[in-house]
């Protein structure tokens, strides 16, 4: 127990935790705990915590999880301030996050906490199936649709959607739940529909959008727009207002050149929500070894931007299209690869999902603590408990 005064912005945990206004420890206390309080051995917040001290120092799976908390169990015991130097077993941190935690409010505390601190410019707007809920008899994985901020590495926002069909439905509400205004909210092709280009121009945002085949006069019109002439004797080319950029970039044993074309000549006529520009995106790919090219491949894509030529440049507009991918390798990649999200097996109830928003906090947590490397940073936290507790205890500071 601790016997120090607490400052201005400080408080005391049920178990004598120190922690400041805004932290972590503060968010996990106040979520509901739906057991009764006859038979309850460890609170919520202190199952939690042990949870995220150890995502935090690389272990991921229940089983791991319990058996680094009894390892440590003196350590973790007085840093929580208990009074018995007892840690859960992994049925016990299964059962909780299964039947105990409320998904939704972990995923809005996720959220209201990565909200803090300081914003990037690009969201990424993506959805990710959630293998490790699927069971033996079930067909198709469920889906969680996230808003990223691409520049910090941090989930603004995640809400269920259950099939990959429903993004379309819930990409709304998750952009809702986030400040967007000065924002440039990117996505794939699935989420370019009027409605939600709607909404983000009526929240002062603004968006990049690639367009195929489930906007066909709009696909349509950009394709032709694009096309290259075959102007008839004696007539010459149509006059266009075209301006180009083009990107090379050069790594693992790959060069990808990137061309961008964009116009504002569809604005007056393809009656689309804020329309600026719509662009000709082609990608160039060869694969070499020992000097040799072995392999090629290309692709177009076409897209709409609310972004006018005096806020975007084609290079800007080239820029941002490339960050969107951002969500795949600072996320997806991270949460499946690092955290093993989809070789953990978390069939009960909600309890996947619950370890996909802890997979989020604990990489928004590692961005604050500076790192950009996420196993780095967890081989550092395990053999710097306290300053992974401080971590905790500690809130984002305000932009």
């Amino acid at each position: 127990m601790h016997f120090s005064t607490a400052g201005r912005k400080q408080a005391y945990g049920a178990t004598g935790v120190l922690y400041d206004v805004g932290s972590v420890y503060e968010g996990l206390s106040k979520l509901t705990d739906l057991r009764k309080p006859q038979g309850k051995v460890y609170r919520l917040e202190t199952v939690l915590m042990i949870v995220v001290l150890a995502k935090l120092c690389g272990e991921d799976k229940p089983l791991g999880i319990a058996e680094w908390a009894k390892h440590r169990q003196e350590e973790v015991s007085k840093l929580l301030c208990l009074s018995q130097a007892r840690m859960p077993s992994h049925h016990t941190i299964r059962r909780i996050m299964a039947h105990v935690v409320y998904q939704e409010e972990m995923e809005r505390l996720v959220g209201e906490y990565n909200q803090r601190g300081e914003h990037g410019k690009v969201y990424a707007l993506d959805g990710k199936a959630v293998r490790g809920m699927r069971k033996k008899d079930e067909d198709g994985n469920e889906y969680l649709l996230s808003v990223y901020d691409v520049e910090q590495a941090k989930v603004m926002s995640q809400v269920d959607v259950g099939r990959k069909e429903n993004e379309i439905v819930k990409a709304p509400k998750a952009l809702k739940m986030v400040e967007i205004a000065q924002k440039v909210v990117t996505a794939d092709a699935m989420h370019t529909q009027r409605g939600l280009a709607t909404q983000i121009m009526e929240a002062q945002g603004d968006y990049v959008l690639p367009v195929k085949e489930n906007q066909p006069q709009l696909h349509k019109n950009i394709r032709a727009l694009f096309a290259p002439e075959h102007p008839k004797p004696g007539f010459g080319k149509i006059q266009t207002d075209f301006l180009t950029a083009q990107k090379v970039n050069k790594g693992h044993g790959r060069i990808e050149t990137r061309i961008i074309t964009t116009s504002e000549m569809l604005n007056a006529y393809a009656a689309w929500p804020g329309l600026a520009q719509v662009y000709r995106l082609e990608r160039h790919f060869q694969w070499r070894r020992n000097a040799r090219c072995y392999r090629t491949s290309y692709e177009v894509e076409f897209g709409i931007t609310s972004l006018t030529r005096k806020q975007a440049s084609p290079s800007q507009l080239l820029n941002i299209r490339r960050t969107h991918w951002g969500i795949e390798t600072g996320l997806h990649y991270r949460r499946d690869v690092t955290f093993k999200e989809d070789a953990t097996r978390m069939t009960l109830g909600h309890s996947g999902k619950v370890m996909a928003s802890i997979n989020n906090l604990v990489l928004a947590l590692i961005r604050q603590a500076n790192f950009h490397n996420a196993a780095q940073a967890r081989r550092w936290f395990a053999a710097h408990l306290s300053h992974a507790f401080a971590l905790l205890t500690t809130p984002f500071s305000r932009s």
